[in-house]
């Protein structure tokens, strides 16, 4: 019944985990009993087999070692931290010198200083195009007379149709501006800046042009002065050329423009007046013949009055002497349409020179210069082969068009000359080909001619490049 002791080297038959148990018992109790495991002496996880566990020791029992991310997860100890600052020191901050912090500090400021160059040249270039398209837009036709503001002198306005001017100009919309001019009765325009930044702004630019109106009194005795300088009058009065230079004496600079009113009414009284003496001088000489007075009497010739031959004379003078030219009007309703549409030629004027300022001194826009378009179906060959035949030397357009009315096609007229017997007949096929210009009683009829002829058949069959076609082009 009792159990013999078991030898030295025996290795027990109970678990790991027994074996150490009863190793830290010291081996108190009987091999009938088993003792329990001890939770403190067991690794988590449950028992390992590792290297630190010793089986049948009576010593006692080394914990296993820790899982790797356990390890990994653990702050390391002074130890471990000493190892990695040795193995791998933490960079140093380079030390710059003054003179470097100094070309650093300038290379930045230049950096930024340039940006800043470069926005502002962005906003200057900007404000540039939106400027530009403020001018443009002011001086489209519509919006131009916005800009525009007449000046009138108060002489004007004192004469008799000086007010339905006015009217006619503020009923066209256009703003009017009383004030005293250097000519007197005289008309002058104003535009104003499209670039000022108020709207109240008096940025205003005086344009070039200048109207005058002339009394018709004061119109005839310029003219009748110059009939009497004409004649060879020593004395010297005011004409109409005289009246130009000191204008322009005046107001330098500008386009002078005269006007007159109801010169036609003026011809028209003449007319009746002189229509009017000879009636009676015709009955005063009847009456004279018949009381027997032998005397002749002359209807007396005022010497003043002045016809439309002494009013052309004085205007061609004034034409080629000083290139002003002097309008006449009916009425003053006309006067006032005329101001009005003088206003709006200068309200439109830069319109006008900047669509004239071209890179060319022709148009190639015409219907001469420009090509002709030919759709798929054709449309536009028989106008091609027309061009064709107009490009030779002293080929008009009705001598092109004949031609291409008697063969519409290249390929036509080939086939008409293989049809022909001989190269005499090929050469002179197209000169009996009748030309028409004109139409009604000046039309006119011609033929092609052997000379036009030849050089088509040329044109169309040689195979030498270098054929000169017309000798005497």
């Amino acid at each position: 019944g009792q159990s013999s002791p078991s030898a030295p080297n025996a290795r027990p038959l109970l678990p790991p985990t027994a074996a150490s148990g009863e190793a830290g018992n010291g081996g108190g109790r009987g091999g009938g009993e088993r003792a329990a495991p001890k939770a403190a002496l067991l690794p988590e996880g449950g028992p390992s087999d590792g290297p630190g566990v010793a089986f049948g020791s009576g010593g006692p029992a080394i914990p296993p070692a820790a899982p790797v991310s356990e390890r990994a997860a653990r702050p390391a100890g002074p130890r471990d931290s000493g190892e990695n600052a040795e193995a791998s020191p933490p960079p140093k901050k380079p030390k710059y010198s003054q003179q470097e912090r100094e070309a650093v500090c300038q290379a930045a400021w230049q950096r930024r200083k340039d940006r800043q160059a470069r926005r502002r040249r962005q906003e200057e270039e900007k404000e540039r195009k939106k400027n530009l398209a403020k001018v443009l837009k002011a001086q489209r036709p519509g919006e131009c007379q916005k800009y525009i503001a007449v000046v009138l002198d108060p002489v004007l306005l004192q004469v008799e149709g000086g007010v339905q001017i006015r009217a006619a100009l503020q009923s066209a919309n256009y703003s009017c501006v009383v004030e005293s001019q250097a000519v007197p009765c005289s008309i002058t325009w104003r535009r104003k800046s499209v670039l000022s930044q108020a709207e109240d702004s008096n940025e205003w630019t005086e344009e070039p042009n200048l109207l005058v109106l002339l009394g018709l009194e004061e119109f005839l005795s310029m003219v009748r002065n110059y009939k009497q300088e004409d004649q060879g009058c020593a004395e010297q009065k005011e004409t109409l050329q005289s009246f130009v230079t000191r204008v322009m004496e005046k107001m330098p600079g500008k386009t002078l423009a005269l006007t007159v009113v109801e010169v036609e009414k003026y011809f028209r009284c003449l007319r009746a007046q002189s229509k009017k003496r000879l009636q009676q001088a015709t009955v005063n000489r009847s009456q004279a013949e018949d009381r027997g007075d032998q005397r002749k009497k002359q209807v007396k010739d005022p010497g003043l009055e002045i016809t439309r031959l002494d009013v052309e004379a004085a205007l061609v003078d004034l034409q080629l002497c000083t290139r002003v030219q002097v309008t006449f009007f009916e009425s003053w309703e006309e006067l006032g349409e005329f101001a009005t549409m003088f206003t709006k030629a200068v309200a439109e004027a830069p319109f006008k020179r900047e669509q004239q300022n071209t890179g060319f001194s022709f148009y190639l826009e015409n219907k001469w210069c420009r090509g002709v378009k030919v759709d798929h179906s054709g449309k536009g060959l028989f106008e091609v082969w027309k061009r064709q035949i107009q490009q030779f030397n002293r080929v008009s357009g009705e001598m092109a068009e004949a031609v291409v009315s008697a063969y519409p096609s290249p390929q036509l007229l080939v086939q008409a000359y293989s049809r022909c017997s001989s190269e005499q007949e090929r050469e002179n096929m197209l000169a009996a080909i009748p030309v028409r210009r004109g139409t009604g009683v000046t039309a006119t009829c011609r033929r092609v001619g052997p000379e036009l002829s030849r050089r088509i058949y040329l044109q169309m069959t040689s195979h030498d490049p270098d054929l000169c076609l017309d000798v005497t082009g």
